[in-house]
């Protein structure tokens, strides 16, 4: 059965490019954030994307403005929500906040929905023991721009069930995306590795081995990615890395993931990539 209608909770970078996505493949989004002023933001950000999307791929739906209006619901109530066949959570890797997050939609979705846990380094059993419905709870480590990534790092919890795998690989298809399933170990793979590479590349920086666009230089040029460790790093909020980090650091005790100093200070400073206009880069004003 199509999914006609997701909630997206959480407003920020990731959720924009969700909400992206979902209106543009004809399912409707109900948008929750903590703030009318946020929401009114993601909305503006959905339309430029929505506006940009036949420029940046030949396969994305084309919609017009007003269709994508019609398509979003913009809300401060998470119980907005219980009205939806999904439910993705994109709030910041916090676990305090995830916590009360999943306590709360717990009461507010009908039991068999299932809840997409967007999260880079969290455990999906964790997150599913704080809700009635563990079963019921799977990963999606979405990356930006998400409406252009083709393929998903999905997370399989310890009590994940079958019909909620068949669930979200029925949304992915009709987003017309796939998924490679791994197990549910904090970090998973992506983030395990990529964020060795940020942070790194960090200590790399601090250590005034190199500037950042060399450092970022040699892994495009050299390994032929398509962005530097640093400048992924901006793209994704120093926050976010600094928060996934230290999640990592605590859940496997291992000094690897021992954050880069410098990383710490430039989020102390707020200089936190490019949804601040400055990171290890400077981004002009749009």
């Amino acid at each position: 059965m199509e999914i006609k209608c997701v909630g997206v909770v959480g407003a920020g970078n990731i959720g924009v490019g969700v909400v992206t996505d979902l209106i543009l493949h004809g399912i409707s989004a109900v948008v929750v954030d903590v703030s009318p002023e946020i929401l009114q933001r993601a909305k503006a950000d959905v339309l430029n994307n929505v506006r940009l999307a036949p420029l940046l791929s030949k396969s994305l739906p084309r919609i017009s403005q007003q269709q994508a209006l019609e398509r979003m619901t913009l809300t401060t109530k998470l119980t907005d929500v219980g009205v939806c066949g999904f439910v993705i959570e994109n709030v910041t890797e916090d676990w305090s906040i995830k916590k009360d997050v999943y306590t709360n939609l717990d009461r507010a979705v009908p039991p068999a929905v299932c809840f997409g846990a967007n999260t880079s380094c969290i455990s999906i059993t964790q997150i599913g023991s704080v809700t009635e419905r563990p079963e019921n709870v799977v990963g999606i480590h979405l990356m930006n721009p998400v409406h252009l990534k083709p393929t998903v790092e999905a997370i399989r919890g310890l009590h994940t069930s079958e019909r909620t795998i068949e669930t979200l690989q029925q949304l992915f298809s009709q987003l017309g995306k796939t998924a490679i399933f791994v197990e549910d170990m904090p970090g998973f793979v992506s983030n395990r590795v990529s964020h060795l590479f940020m942070n790194e590349a960090a200590f790399v920086l601090q250590d005034q081995v190199a500037t950042a666009d060399k450092v970022d230089a040699i892994f495009k040029k050299c390994f032929g990615h398509t962005m530097g460790p640093l400048e992924t790093a901006d793209l994704i909020g120093l926050d976010t890395v600094v928060r996934s980090l230290d999640v990592l650091y605590e859940s496997y005790q291992d000094s690897k993931y021992r954050c880069c100093p410098l990383l710490r200070k430039l989020v102390h400073a707020g200089h936190l990539g490019r949804k601040t206009g400055k990171g290890f880069y400077v981004y002009p004003e749009d």
